[in-house]
């Protein structure tokens, strides 16, 4: 501070405060003692702290460190402004004697400056607890077997007061009165005096089960407590009592049909002792057969003998069983016991049938009351129930026959049998027994008809017709017969072969059949020109022993194909060509013979003139009306020439065939020369006739698209002196043909007609007028 001094000034200076020192305890350790029994609300300490400074800076607040145990919380309370400690929770010595409480005061400076301190509140102990006794050891169960003088209990006293207030003043011991136990005080040491329990009299449950003793302690405070504690014993049972079934025999009657789980009878028995020694439960015993324990159950703890199997009178009628009721002491004791289940019989066995003996299959034509099969019947069930009637159930050719033996019977024919109507019989034999609820069984054996060869083979038609067409295959099949056997195996086995006449048919040499199947095969191609019909007889066979056969007429019809062209045999010219040349005379008169061919005669229409050309050229047609008709073409060349020109031609040919005609043997010219005579003679007659006729013919032009008059082949033959050609067809397009007046003419036209009619034939002086032989 300056202060200048130049005249007389007073300045008033303030110190203001400010929060440098912290409150102060007057101790840093406070301790306080005080009773347990201290009120609640009762104010056990004071607490002063002092701070300097001012204001706000002064004002003290206290609190508990929250660092404390949860129980000074509750059992202690600090007045935040005035430092006071409460009691909030009353004290027991014997829960604690000590608390410790830390003590924080803060003043209300920024910041705030705090202070500590330790309050030990020490608790003083007063005579509050009596004597407390605790059994340790002891259960709370005595074996009843236990030996007199065996220590039962070990107890153990405790009192929560201490010094003379507690255990240093606990003297001795009262125990209420009884017959079995007193006490006795045991020196454990440090002033320390333990009471025990003595077993003094031999316990029996059945007697006594439980004991009420009442133990007192007495301590040494002034003025002294007591404590009193209740021991209940309660005497442990001994398995000594065996169980006792409560009746002295057992014994049931049961349907032996009865349902399973059906109970039966229940066994039951009752045990003295206690708990587990006195559960029971039930068993079979040890010498039971196992087949009867499939056969019936025991419940353990209800004693219920229930079915478990289907019972069988017929197996047995009764049954023992040995029932053992059993506790559950430590060591069980057991009682054994018999029951006896009676079975009563009903009718729950249906017949049964055995063959005994069985001949699977008989003969058709065994002897009416043969046997087929033994049989036997039996009925498990006894009395009306055991007792079996036996019937055939279907309207079968066999019956039911007794034997001399009970329940036994034969199976035999009633009438003949005959496979080839039935064949095979399932006989079911019925078998029913005369219980009041009846049963019935039923076994079908199945007998077999077999076969014997009583039937011939039968053609499916008698005769048999079939038509063939006229050239077949060689070697394809051509027909079929087919013949059935009613019988079966090798006697409906059957096969086939032809019938040869001694005198007969020689076409069936050229028949085969396949004997197996009846297939006939032709080994040749028919020929309908040759012959139209013929027939044989084929023979089935079986193959039983001995065999039977039948027989069937086969007809056969050949049918007409349209297979022969017409043919065209015309004599030719000396050098073969396939074309007939005929040389004529230039003066020869209307109708004169130009040349024969077969079936037809050619002629002239008019007579020549200087005009006509000197070679003509006729193409011959010749068609049949098959469905697909045939024809045949030739050619004639005619030539006209002078009249000594064509008889030197005619010498010419006749000397040129007569030369050819030294090469033919001996037998040929005797043959053809016999034909060649016939055959001239009738062309002179056919001529002679034809030359009778009027040569006024009308024509008509008629155009055959099909014909080209070609020849597509020919064959030369030698009759007499003169050479004949056959000529077949071949078809093509452009060939014409000009009909005569009459159907079977053919005229060729004249080249004096008008311009028109030459555009579609050739004019030529000749006719052809063809007539059938």
């Amino acid at each position: 501070m300056i202060i200048f001094l130049s005249g007389t000034l007073n300045i008033s200076i303030t110190v203001l405060d400010m929060n440098d020192n912290p409150p102060k305890f007057s101790q840093d350790t406070y301790i306080i003692q005080i009773f347990e029994n201290v009120s609640v609300g009762t104010i056990i300490a004071q607490l002063s702290a002092v701070d300097p400074d001012e204001g706000t800076n002064g004002e003290i607040k206290y609190s508990l460190s929250k660092t404390l145990a949860r129980k000074v919380y509750d059992k202690f309370e600090l007045d935040s402004l005035n430092g006071k400690i409460t009691l909030k929770e009353p004290l027991d010595y014997e829960d604690s004697d000590m608390y410790r409480l830390d003590v924080q005061a803060s003043d209300k400076g920024s910041p705030p400056l705090t202070s500590r301190c330790r309050v030990i509140v020490k608790i003083k102990d007063i005579n509050d607890n009596a004597p407390e006794i605790e059994v340790t050891s002891l259960s709370k169960t005595v074996p009843e077997d236990s030996k007199p003088g065996t220590v039962i209990s070990l107890i153990s006293v405790s009192d929560k007061d201490s010094g003379v207030n507690g255990l240093l003043g606990v003297q001795h011991y009262k125990l209420s009165h009884n017959d079995h136990f007193r006490v006795e005080v045991k020196d454990r040491g440090e002033d320390r005096k333990m009471p025990i329990l003595v077993l003094q009299k031999q316990l029996d449950r059945e007697t006594v089960r439980q004991l009420k003793l009442r133990l007192t302690a007495i301590d040494g405070g002034k003025p002294a407590k007591s404590g009193d504690i209740n021991i209940i014993i309660d005497v442990l049972d001994v398995n000594d009592n065996s169980p006792v079934f409560t009746k002295e025999s057992y014994s049931v009657t049961v349907k032996e049909n009865v349902p399973v789980d059906t109970v039966v009878i229940q066994v039951n028995a009752t045990d003295l002792d206690q708990g587990a020694n006195s559960e029971i439960i039930y068993l079979f015993g040890k010498d039971v057969d196992s087949k009867l324990m499939k056969l019936f159950s025991i419940d353990e703890n209800t004693g219920e003998i229930k079915v478990k199997g289907k019972l069988d009178f017929e197996k047995s009628r009764s049954y023992e069983l040995d029932i053992q009721a059993s506790d559950k002491g430590p060591v069980p004791l057991t009682t054994d016991k018999i029951v006896i289940i009676s079975v009563i019989d009903v009718n729950d066995n249906a017949p049964e049938i055995d063959v005994t003996s069985f001949s699977s299959s008989i003969s058709e034509d065994s002897k009416i009351g043969s046997t087929v099969a033994l049989i036997s019947v039996t009925d498990l069930d006894s009395g009306i129930n055991g007792k079996v009637i036996c019937t055939i159930k279907q309207d079968f050719p066999f019956t039911l026959s007794p034997s001399l033996q009970d329940n036994m019977y034969a199976v035999v024919t009633t009438s003949q049998l005959d496979r080839e109507t039935v064949s095979k019989y399932d006989v079911t034999i019925v078998a029913k027994d005369s219980g009041e609820r009846s049963y019935l069984t039923e076994r079908t054996i199945s007998v077999v008809v077999s076969d014997v060869n009583d039937n011939r083979p039968q053609f499916l038609l008698s005769p048999y017709t079939f038509y063939i067409v006229e050239n077949n295959s060689p070697g394809a099949t051509v027909f079929s017969v087919k013949a059935t056997d009613r019988d079966e195996g090798d006697n409906a086995i059957i096969s086939y072969h032809i019938l040869r006449q001694i005198d007969g048919n020689k076409l069936t040499s050229f028949l085969n059949i396949n004997s197996e199947t009846g297939d006939i095969v032709a080994l040749k191609s028919f020929d309908f020109e040759a012959v139209k019909t013929f027939q044989f007889q084929v023979v089935a066979t079986d193959s039983g022993t001995p065999s039977l056969s039948s027989n069937v007429t086969v007809h056969v019809f050949i049918l007409d194909q349209n297979d022969n062209a017409p043919v065209i045999l015309y004599p030719v010219s000396s050098n073969g060509s396939a074309e007939g040349v005929e040389d004529i005379p230039r003066n020869v008169h209307a109708g004169h013979l130009v040349t024969k061919v077969r079936a037809y005669d050619i002629r002239t229409l008019r007579s020549f003139t200087e005009t006509d050309e000197a070679e003509h050229k006729l193409l011959i047609l010749v068609k049949d009306n098959g469905n697909v008709s045939l024809s045949a073409t030739a050619t004639v060349m005619v030539k006209v020439v002078e009249p000594k020109e064509a008889f030197a031609a005619s010498d010419v040919q006749s000397a040129a065939k007569d030369d050819e005609d030294s090469d033919v043997t001996f037998y040929l010219m005797i043959t053809l020369g016999a034909v060649s005579l016939l055959f001239v003679i009738s062309i002179i007659v056919l001529i002679a006739m034809q030359c009778s006729k009027s040569t006024d013919y009308t024509s008509k032009y008629l155009q055959e698209p099909n014909y080209d008059g070609t020849l597509c082949h020919s064959i030369q033959y030698r009759s007499g002196d003169k050479r004949y050609m056959l000529v077949g067809p071949r078809m093509s397009i452009g060939s014409t043909i000009v009909p005569g007046s009459h159907a079977n003419t053919l005229v060729l036209p004249d080249r004096r007609r008008t311009s028109e009619e030459v555009r579609h034939v050739q004019a030529f002086p000749l006719c052809a007028e063809l007539s059938f032989l």
